[in-house]
């Protein structure tokens, strides 16, 4: 049986929220309080249904929620059903999309220091992430983003599990990386982790990486071992090399109405529900990407290179980032090193 050898992630807690004051009303409270009465949320997601997102985060927030009896109802739409991540938030700034669960590259074409989260080897593992968004590190972080965003907030935040290399031989060191052709997805800061890698990035479309893979347009890729089982990667690629080079962070945001629209106690419920999701997801996600390691190594699906000089490739991106970022993202990016432990 192939075993992770990365220390498992520690139960998570919700973000403590950093609210704005909410600018109007909408009459429905007592004495014209914001909110109240019956209300159905939709929250959306580009995950599949079978994914720990889904499972154990989208499914867990409406059971949680529900069960208060506080008169909400959650209305889930996954694999994209509302839209692709970039017009998910812009419906979420408008509120026409409740809650949603997004990755911080996304969210980061709202306040472009979000994407930092995303930066290769900025967590250490998926529990210091955990820790960064529990223990008030991630408040000045909240704000700002809710400022620049006309209202959203965030939350909570969970790892969806760690990145992870695939190609047509092993990737060891950095120097591995030479000569490939490596797929990252297109957004800002997954281009400059392909940068401060060392890789040679190519930009093909999640809904084409298959076939790119399998005609030989791209040599390898990386994505979460979810990800990559839900799209069937192995299938095209010969080696796993385990760099856990960055955490798949995952924030869930809820619109502008969720000060508006909702009472106290419907935002307590709400928080709870997020919480509860946030504490799941870690043994989830565990328990998922060992049941796919097990099945691929019953398969000899995929060669698993579980020796990678993680270290060599965390010193050359820290190093890169600290060269490269300004302003508030080198703020974010050091405020996230400084909570590692």
């Amino acid at each position: 049986m192939i075993v992770r050898r990365t220390a498992a992630a520690s139960a998570a807690v919700a973000l403590p929220l950093v609210l704005l004051t909410a600018c109007g009303s909408t009459g429905g409270g007592p004495d014209g309080a914001a909110g109240g009465g019956e209300v159905v949320l939709t929250l959306a997601h580009s995950y599949t249904e079978d994914q720990p997102q889904h499972v154990c985060g989208a499914q867990v927030i409406k059971e949680e929620a529900e069960a208060a009896d506080v008169g909400i109802t959650v209305e889930v739409y996954p694999n994209s059903q509302l839209g692709g991540d970039a017009d998910r938030i812009a419906s979420v700034q408008a509120s026409d999309v409740d809650i949603d669960i997004q990755g911080a590259s996304a969210l980061a074409a709202v306040y472009e220091p979000a994407g930092v989260v995303d930066a290769s080897y900025v967590f250490d593992d998926a529990a210091h992430l955990d820790r960064f968004f529990a223990d008030g590190s991630a408040d000045q972080l909240a704000q700002d983003f809710k400022e620049a965003s006309g209202g959203v907030s965030i939350l909570g935040a969970w790892s969806a599990g760690a990145r992870q290399f695939t190609a047509d031989r092993p990737i060891r060191e950095p120097a591995d990386l030479d000569g490939l052709r490596m797929r990252f997805p297109g957004s800002a800061q997954h281009l400059h982790n392909a940068e401060a890698l060392g890789a040679q990035a190519t930009e093909v479309a999640y809904e084409e990486l298959y076939l790119a893979l399998q005609q030989g347009v791209v040599d390898g890729q990386e994505n979460p071992i979810t990800n990559i089982q839900a799209s069937n990667l192995v299938e095209v690629q010969d080696y796993l090399s385990l760099s856990d080079h960055g955490q798949n962070s995952n924030l869930i945001v809820a619109a502008p109405s969720y000060d508006t629209e909702l009472d106290d106690e419907q935002r307590g419920a709400l928080d709870a529900a997020v919480a509860a999701a946030v504490e799941k997801m870690p043994g989830c996600v565990e328990e998922a990407e060992q049941e796919i390691l097990d099945a691929w190594e019953q398969e000899g699906a995929v060669e698993v290179v579980d020796d990678v000089d993680q270290e060599a490739f965390a010193q050359q991106t820290d190093t890169w980032f600290r060269e490269n970022l300004d302003g508030d993202s080198l703020v974010v990016y050091e405020a996230i090193r400084g909570s590692a432990q």
